[in-house]
């Protein structure tokens, strides 16, 4: 953020006449916020050309021209999207402020020239990101804090070497951000403002010429082109870590929103109109999904308080049942990618017979992974669909008949209505059922708030509620009924994606359910959502909702346009390709981790011997591409110049034959001088055939047909003394 004005620099576009004038004299440290730009100054009206007053005029300052700064803009507007959501609010808008400030201030000469200005600007910037994040070190301090920097630096550059210096410093933030997030959207933008980044260079260099414009572009694209190759081959071959590409900061569990290890009323509600992903699920063995709902499970809660339950803080593992269910007609296989969520959760359909690596199975029947997911995680796991036989022992039996301390007379009346005459298990189940169906209850996204001891108020009073709401109590009213009883919490459905051939499961998907002990049977699924909402188990919440908005049964909150655009069949073709895309970025490009490589290295015939022997091989390959390029660049650009130099010198032999030899430390120049002295005649022709010949020689690229209509000229000259 040095004061720049006395460097020297280039001159590439001069600015108008209006804009010339001295700047004016600083009176005091804090005299003004902005000043002029000192551009050409006036030239001194003196007689003296001694060498001390040639000492004494200053040096000359340049504008940066406006079309690179255009570029240089376009490119700071591409870095903005990783900054919102990830870094302090208030930065991303500072960052934008300060472009609109610098295209206010450019054409009028203005900028941020005060040292203490600027010192001053930058302590209290820096105090504010300690304010925000309450430390200076970390990834989203520092990405903050250069932020921060380039803005000032946006409002105090002027010079030629200062524009320079912002596209380094906006290469780095586009590196920054791909350290903030290494989303498909992220990595789209990421790249435009690189590129954008290449043709303001490009077109800073090339200056206001006629057409600078396209030759810019064209310019960008082709070094891109010419870079890729090398590109792809150091992202296939260069050795890296376990993680692949995904890098997370930040506490990754207080920003998903979704599941939770504790279920209370409105939680899952509250979720209805999420649109991020839980996860996505493929069938290697089938193009679509088993018949019937897909229950994904996730948790399994003991703990009951009335209306809120929670899972246990430290779950038991079980024996790993996959060895003796081996792959039939009644499993099903599935991978599932789950993206990063700072948690142990993982799942499964109802419900997974074994742990794959990195998880067991716990107590339940649930999958919880060792490690905290802070990357995609991809597995395979086998689920059974058929209920899986279990003894119940007598610890599970006491925490699955654990009851709340307070529970009102009225509830307790209610479960033991179900149960009277000692009836079977399936019949106080079937009378609870019954219940919600007969009595009114009704599926709402807004049931309004309930506390953990509003169970009586829910099942009498009010008696709306979500699946949490139906979950929860059902399971407390088996309790009371002496029937064991759990909840179950994971996601319900999924949306089909034709093109990437996978189920994508929402965060609005998720699911609360119930398990009853049935005797004869084990562990018994029981969802009473269904009996009130029946449509909800057959699809996902989403296309559930809409028919029922549809019909006026429900509303989402939602305005009509929004529904009606959602439920377009070209938005929704969009849709299906766009996720089919961050599917395959997410597994084939941001999943490539050093597992996957191996597995390339060893279907080329590479071992992977370490990391010291693989970039050996790299950079031997790596060599060897650059000097097959430079080779084939001295081939492509050799008979451009060898014909345009032996047409000269056949030029230079007629010449010869009627006695005018060029000296070998002659230029082209002196012997047209000296030829059209000696060749009075043919003067104008020679100063025009040199002429052409020094044009194309030393031009940045003479299309063929210059080169053809020179070759005319030298053929047509015969000349005579």
């Amino acid at each position: 953020m040095g004061d720049r004005s006395r460097t020297r620099a280039a001159a590439i576009q001069l600015t108008s006449a209006k804009h010339r004038h001295r700047a004016r004299c600083w009176r005091g440290a804090f005299s003004s916020m902005l000043a002029r730009v000192e551009f050409v100054p006036r030239r001194r009206k003196s007689m003296s050309t001694s060498k001390s007053s040639r000492r004494t005029q200053p040096w000359r300052d340049t504008a940066i021209p406006r079309r690179p700064l255009l570029w240089l803009a376009a490119a700071l507007l591409f870095t903005l999207p990783p900054m919102f959501g990830n870094l302090a609010s208030w930065v991303p808008f500072l960052f934008l402020l300060a472009l609109v400030l610098k295209f206010w201030m450019e054409p009028r000469g203005y900028r941020l020239r005060s040292t203490i200005l600027k010192l001053i600007l930058a302590a209290v910037t820096v105090g504010a990101i300690f304010l925000s994040y309450q430390t200076l070190t970390g990834i989203e301090p520092s990405v903050s804090l250069l932020a921060v920097l380039v803005s000032l630096k946006i409002l105090e550059a002027h010079t030629a070497r200062e524009f320079q210096v912002m596209v380094m410093m906006a290469w780095v933030l586009c590196l920054c951000g791909f350290l903030l997030s290494q989303d498909l959207a992220i990595g789209l933008c990421l790249f435009v403002a690189f590129a954008l980044l290449i043709a303001a260079l490009v077109q800073f260099h090339r200056g206001s010429s006629p057409g600078a414009f396209w030759l810019s572009l064209a310019t960008t694209f082709k070094l891109l082109a010419q870079a890729a190759p090398l590109v792809v081959l150091l992202f296939l071959l260069f050795p890296r870590i376990n993680t692949g590409f995904r890098l997370r900061i930040g506490d990754l569990r207080s920003a998903m929103t979704g599941f939770s290890d504790r279920l209370s009323p409105g939680g899952i509600a509250a979720l209805a109109n999420s649109t991020n992903i839980a996860f996505r699920a493929e069938f290697p063995d089938r193009r679509t999904g088993p018949v019937g709902p897909m229950y994904w499970r996730g948790l399994v809660m003991w703990h009951c308080e009335g209306m809120e339950w929670r899972g246990p803080y430290a779950p038991t593992s079980i024996s790993d049942s996959s060895r003796r269910y081996p792959a039939s007609d009644k499993t099903i296989r599935q991978r599932i990618t789950i993206p990063p969520h700072g948690a142990r959760w993982m799942f499964a359909l109802d419900r997974p017979l074994g742990s794959p690596s990195g998880a067991m199975l716990a107590r339940g029947n649930y999958l919880y992974s060792v490690q905290l997911i802070r990357k995609p995680r991809r597995y395979e796991v086998l689920s059974s669909t058929e209920p899986v036989r279990t003894e119940l022992d007598a610890y599970e039996r006491r925490q699955a008949l654990q009851l709340p301390a307070s529970i009102s007379p009225a509830v307790r009346e209610l479960a033991a209505s179900f149960a009277a005459d000692d009836s079977e298990p399936r019949q106080t189940v079937s009378r609870a059922l019954q219940f919600f169906r007969n009595q009114g209850f009704r599926y709402s996204l807004t049931p309004g708030e309930y506390n953990k001891n509003d169970l009586e108020e829910f099942l009498f009073h009010r008696r709306t509620g979500f699946c949490e709401h139906y979950a929860a109590s059902f399971a407390t009213l088996m309790r009371l009924a002496g029937i064991p009883a759990r909840v179950v919490v994971g996601y319900l459905g999924g949306e089909y994606n034709d093109l990437g051939g996978f189920f994508l499961v929402h965060q609005a998907d998720t699911h609360a359910w119930c398990e009853v002990w049935i005797p004869e049977n084990g562990w018994t699924r029981i969802d009473p959502t269904s009996v009130v909402a029946p449509g909800r188990a057959s699809q996902d919440l989403s296309s559930f909702l809409a028919g029922r908005v549809a019909s006026g049964e429900i509303a989402t909150g939602r305005s009509a346009f929004f529904t009606g655009l959602v439920r377009l069949a070209l938005v929704n073709q969009i849709r299906s390709i766009w996720e089919a895309l961050n599917y395959q970025w997410d597994t084939r490009v941001m999943g490539f981790d050093a597992d996957v490589q191996d597995v390339l290295l060893t279907s080329l015939g590479l071992t992977n011997k370490g990391p010291l022997p693989l970039i050996m091989q790299v950079l031997v390959v790596i060599v060897a591409v650059l000097i097959i390029y430079a080779g084939w660049m001295q081939l492509r650009t050799r008979p451009r110049t060898d014909r345009i130099q032996a047409l000269y010198e056949r030029f230079c032999r007629k010449l010869t034959r009627i006695g005018v030899q060029r000296d070998p430390w002659e230029g082209p120049s002196d012997f047209a001088t000296r030829a059209a002295q000696s060749l009075p005649n043919e003067s104008e022709r020679v100063r025009r055939i040199t002429e052409t010949y020094i044009a194309l020689r030393y031009a940045p690229g003479p299309g063929p047909n210059s080169i053809h209509r020179f070759a005319k000229e030298v053929d047509a000259f015969t000349a005579h003394r």
